[in-house]
């Protein structure tokens, strides 16, 4: 009878611990998703806001012309043609080095807040698209991107194979993206864009998955409320990158230009 007792006490004791990590989990889960979904809408916001105010049909209010009919204001002038176009593509990259390497040290409330000057800035920085690309295939390519990053990452955080064999890939697969477009942007050549293309989504759909598992296993319950908030927000961080880059690859393959 005692025996009874004691593996019934054990059996509930793990279900009760089970439950309470499936709910922690979960609302830890929903908190990256929150994250890297405000983010987006940061990225979107500013993109369409610097674009609206950068760029004109209006003649009397062109600083100078972009193509046929569109033309680029005082502000757009400043953003994109004069060398702060420069400081404008590399701070993005500079707040992801900075959040990366100090967030140990931040506030969740910082680290938040320099999240979301990262996602503005990429906005901001993004914002020609309206002009290369018509309207309607960024709408496009956006629910597509949305639609295979949902499709990778619930794949990512519901499979039991294990994906950390993937990630030395991945990354190798990365680096070789970032030495191809460095030397693509002094050759400028459009089979070479294609390739890069092609594989930047092929390794960002297969790093939103390992992510995404990486980010579940990340989950710790004994965490305080500091450290949970953190991992949180480097976990959004990278979810987020991987939608944007793939969503700006898949733009460059199926974008209808203007």
């Amino acid at each position: 009878m005692n025996d009874f007792n004691r593996n019934g006490t054990v059996h509930y004791g793990s279900a009760t611990r089970s439950a309470e990590l499936d709910e922690g989990l979960r609302a830890y889960m929903l908190r990256v998703y929150n994250y890297m979904a405000i983010g987006l809408v940061l990225t979107g916001v500013a993109a369409l806001l610097t674009y609206s105010l950068s760029f004109t049909t209006d003649p009397s209010q062109a600083a100078g012309a972009v193509r046929d009919g569109v033309y680029v204001t005082e502000l757009g002038r400043l953003l994109f043609v004069s060398p702060l176009k420069w400081v404008l593509m590399l701070a993005p990259l500079g707040l992801v080095f900075f959040l990366g390497f100090r967030i140990q040290n931040m506030s969740v409330t910082a680290a938040q807040g320099t999240f979301w000057v990262y996602a503005s800035l990429v906005g901001v920085s993004i914002a020609t698209i309206f002009v290369v690309y018509t309207h309607d295939s960024i709408a496009t390519v956006f629910f597509v991107t949305a639609a295979a990053f949902a499709g990778l990452s619930i794949f990512g955080y519901t499979t039991k194979k294990d994906l950390s064999g993937m990630g030395t890939f991945l990354i190798m697969g990365l680096i070789g993206i970032i030495i191809a477009s460095l030397v693509n942007f002094f050759l400028a050549s459009p089979a070479l864009q294609f390739a890069v293309s092609v594989i930047g989504v092929l390794v960002f759909a297969g790093l939103t998955a390992y992510d995404t598992q990486r980010i579940k296993e990340m989950y710790y319950v004994g965490d305080d409320g500091t450290m949970a908030g953190r991992k949180a927000i480097m976990g959004a961080l990278s979810l987020y990158l991987n939608f944007i880059n793939m969503f700006m690859f898949l733009l460059q393959l199926f974008g209808n230009r203007e």
